[in-house]
């Protein structure tokens, strides 16, 4: 009798162990032969999408915005199969260390099935092997470092632009259009400012351009009048600027100070949004920055104003990233969709099954335009698009 009690006790513990890890009797066939085995969803549960992002601080705007839009995306898609989605945006600072401790979090959280994110280039490099190893496939809006997709990574993907394509333009731009042939580059020292800014260097430099000066600065401060001083005795004609709105917003504020009046900024989408008008006011008129506001659409439309019904402001006003939220979170539900399996009142997803989905995305038309990933997870055929500040508003440059 008592060996028979053991015996009933192992089996209902193994029978426990098996539920949990999506190996109950009901379990689909899936989940034994993926690689990552299965998320598993039992009746009322949701489906979640993680995000990391600056959600407060100087450039919570960013974080602020691109939830916004990624909510937007979660209602419109409504339920599958009688199961729910749902955004978990979390603060990750914008920094390194803030995005592997968000990804960590994720990672413990059996519902986290995809990553919307990261959102700074920065903390998505420290958050990536994370989610390698979890086996959670990530689709990035704004994370544009060209570095990030030559690392062989299966779960990374994006569906913007990279700064590759970013500084060649910005160089084109200064070079060509402008007329500009003197040209000092100022950057944050961080993983999307700095190498932006290397781009736009080579870039201007193989145009014929002469670089007067290649300056970092220290995120966080509010005094860049000494290096600012330093590149105003070079005598440039513009003033690319690579990193953020917080710093930027310092700089273009003490330029006459330091000497520079008269010369062009020139800001990256890092720069771009409402934000940046604001705390600049009149020292921001004739700047140039960089955005991805996609061309006109009915989708677009619609999106447009049920942003603005729901936040009492227009798309792309905090930042250049409100289609490609969107787009990030509509794509990573589609992959769910294609993979999931419901058996025994439970939904089953294949972990390294929707890793491969992602990936494969094709011919996906969203807001931002057609989405369709390569081998190396870049999923953007758009391009940026140049702004100029005029009387307090972003205008299309010429």
């Amino acid at each position: 009798m008592k060996r028979l009690y053991v015996v009933l006790s192992m089996l209902m513990a193994a029978s426990m162990i098996l539920t949990a890890c999506g190996g109950s009797a009901a379990a689909p066939a899936v989940c034994k032969t993926d690689a990552s085995g299965c998320a598993v969803f039992s009746a009322g549960q949701s489906i979640v999408i993680g995000m990391g992002a600056p959600m407060t601080g100087d450039n919570a705007a960013f974080g602020q915005d691109i939830s916004q839009a990624a909510k937007l995306a979660v209602s419109d898609a409504g339920q599958f199969q009688g199961f729910s989605f749902s955004l978990d945006a979390e603060d990750d600072g914008g920094t390194a260390e803030g995005g592997a401790a968000v990804a960590n979090k994720f990672v413990a959280n059996p519902a986290v099935v995809a990553i919307a994110g990261h959102i700074f280039s920065g903390a998505t490099a420290a958050a990536i092997p994370i989610y390698e190893k979890a086996a959670i496939p990530m689709m990035s809006p704004s994370a544009t470092n060209p570095k990030l997709t030559t690392t062989g990574s299966k779960v990374f993907n994006r569906d913007v632009f990279t700064d590759a394509a970013q500084g060649k333009f910005a160089a084109a731009y200064l070079y060509n259009k402008l007329g500009v042939k003197d040209l000092a580059i100022m950057h944050d020292g961080q993983a999307y400012g700095q190498g932006l800014a290397q781009v736009v260097k080579d870039q201007f430099t193989a145009l014929g351009g002469n670089v007067v000066a290649f300056t970092a600065i220290t995120p966080g401060q509010s005094d860049y009048s000494a290096p600012l001083a330093d590149i105003a005795s070079k005598k440039p004609q513009a003033l690319f600027y690579g990193g953020y709105t917080a710093e930027a917003v310092v700089v273009i504020n003490q330029m006459k100070a330091a000497g520079l009046t008269g010369v062009t900024f020139f800001g990256d989408d890092g720069t771009f949004g409402q934000d940046f008008l604001d705390r600049t006011a009149a020292n921001g008129e004739g700047a140039y920055s960089t955005s991805l506001i996609p061309a006109a659409s009915d989708a677009k439309t619609k999106f447009d104003a049920a942003y603005l019904a729901a936040y009492g402001q227009p798309a792309g006003k905090l930042s250049p990233y409100s289609w490609t939220a969107y787009d990030s979170v509509a794509v990573l539900i589609k992959a769910v969709e294609s993979v999931a399996v419901v058996s025994g009142g439970k939904l089953y997803i294949p972990r390294a099954a929707l890793v491969s989905a992602v990936r494969a995305t094709s011919n996906y038309v969203g807001l931002s335009g057609t989405i369709g990933c390569d081998a190396t997870g870049e999923c953007s055929a758009s391009g940026p698009v140049f702004n100029v500040d005029k009387g307090g508003k972003w205008v299309p440059a010429q």
